[in-house]
């Protein structure tokens, strides 16, 4: 009889087109790993039922969305530094005996930043969901100091500003920010009735800097044309999620997924 193969997967609710299947179960063929990865909707009334199966299973890893990034820490064993810094956890693994929780988007964010010799020293971020938590705490290790956040309802970024020990400012004075690394982190200017927005009119880029969208579908999103028209350079999202998306692969596989091999991939599934 074959041996099951190991199995991994991605919960959240709901959880809609997510590239994460196509991409670790391409890592899966290139390395002949015989694992598989699925995709299990979860709503939030039934996390605990999945966490419980995923001991008993065993699981091998898996990959953690809205609305369970916060939540599902009760149900760990262990959480990483970095993890407990963001206040949120994306990653399932095992070490030894132990399931732990840790947050590769704060790598995925970090990375092209690292290999940047002009990386930014006055940072606008641009929205306070879980996804600007790892952005902060990635500018915190990369060792910007002076941050900026700024979202439509304040209270959630007064709130981010406080965990983090940054500033914040109204919405509508973000344009008179001095800022010369701006970071997108709301859905404007993702594929669908959105996708002509841009968080950051084009009157209010000055100067020269960085303007880095997490949006990767489109790649290139109004937002980062009309940075690149102001004279700024553009990091699209296709290299954050093609980065903390390898950091999974490695966690769970010891194995280095190369990121031109997951950027060709979401390319080709986007039709980019």
């Amino acid at each position: 009889m074959p041996a099951h193969k190991k199995l991994y997967g991605i919960i959240g609710h709901p959880l809609g087109h997510t590239m994460s299947p196509a991409l670790h179960n391409s890592g899966f063929n290139k390395f002949s790993l015989d694992a598989v990865y699925m995709a299990f909707p979860t709503p939030p009334e039934k996390l605990s039922e999945f966490m419980d199966n995923f001991r008993k299973l065993p699981m091998y890893g898996a990959s953690v969305t809205i609305p369970h990034k916060e939540t599902v820490m009760d149900y760990l064993d262990s959480i990483t530094p970095r993890a407990q810094k963001v206040g949120a956890v994306n990653t399932l693994y095992w070490e030894n005996d132990l399931l732990v929780g840790d947050n590769t988007d704060v790598l995925g964010f970090m990375q092209p930043l690292t290999t940047r010799e002009n990386k930014g020293s006055k940072a606008l971020v641009l929205g306070a969901g879980g996804a600007a938590k790892a952005v902060l705490a990635g500018l915190q290790e990369l060792g910007v100091e002076d941050i900026t956040i700024c979202n439509r309802s304040p209270e959630r970024a007064e709130k981010l500003a406080e965990q983090f020990s940054v500033k914040t400012v109204d919405w509508e004075s973000r344009g008179t920010v001095d800022t010369d690394l701006i970071i997108n982190t709301t859905p404007m200017g993702m594929a669908g009735e959105h996708v002509e927005k841009t968080p950051y009119e084009a009157d209010m880029f000055s100067e020269t800097g960085v303007a880095y969208d997490l949006v990767y579908n489109p790649l290139e999103t109004a937002f980062l044309r009309t940075a690149a028209a102001a004279g700024w350079e553009t990091i699209d999202g296709l290299h954050m999620f093609a980065a903390q998306g390898a950091e999974q692969f490695r966690l769970w596989t010891d194995k280095t997924l190369p990121l031109d091999h997951i950027r060709k991939l979401v390319s080709n599934l986007l039709h980019l």
